[in-house]
């Protein structure tokens, strides 16, 4: 199972994300939070990662500019979009595409049919219809009308759940922020790799 662990803000922290086998990191670059970086304490972040890991920014309802800078100043691999993105914002990076979407019922994966190449992050919606809110969305009904594409599971994950989460659901990948934090913004290693251990399909076993 691969797993993404964002929300990174130290380096050690990245390296343990690393160790433990992590498919991919990321780094938020725009919204507000204790989790948020600039470019130049994002590089010091992505510096410890390899190139055999996937690195993400994540951004909020981006500008063309903003993706442009920081593809250019960290070498991304992935973006993640969160909010709106609009047609000259996405023809200005060629990255693959991550687009967060917010799942709260099953009638709502018929309009979430991702475009070529994108892949969807499915998380619970906060108050302003956003995801990252850390609230577990609902996996019975996610397992019971799985879609037919490949797409990501967040919301409310951590080292305890996140077997029976992928058990239900089947995702490609699973996500992970505040589910794995000694508190907000910083890892607790120990969370980390236990999340990634415990993802691998048969761990409940």
């Amino acid at each position: 199972m691969r797993v993404k662990i964002c929300g990174l803000t130290r380096p050690a922290d990245a390296a343990a994300a690393v160790e433990a086998g992590a498919w991919a990191v990321g780094v938020i670059l725009s919204d507000v939070g204790p989790r948020r970086l600039d470019l130049a304490r994002a590089a010091e972040v992505l510096a410890v990662v390899p190139d055999s890991v996937e690195r993400v920014g994540v951004f909020v309802s981006p500008t063309a500019d903003e993706l442009a800078r920081a593809v250019d100043a960290l070498a991304l691999t992935r973006i993640q979009v969160h909010g709106t993105l609009d047609p000259a914002a996405r023809a200005a990076v060629r990255l693959p595409l991550i687009r967060a979407r917010p799942f709260s019922s099953a009638q709502e994966l018929s309009r979430l049919e991702p475009a070529a190449g994108e892949l969807t992050l499915l998380d619970s919606a906060g108050p302003d219809g956003r995801g990252g809110t850390g609230t577990r969305l609902d996996w019975q009904t996610l397992g019971r009308r799985r879609p037919s594409w490949p797409y990501v599971l967040a919301g409310g994950l951590d080292p305890d759940n996140v077997s029976r989460a992928v058990e239900l659901t089947s995702p490609y990948a699973v996500d992970v922020s505040s589910g794995v934090e000694a508190e907000p913004g910083r890892k607790d290693h120990a969370k980390v790799a236990s999340f990634v251990a415990n993802a691998q399909p048969g761990a409940r076993e």
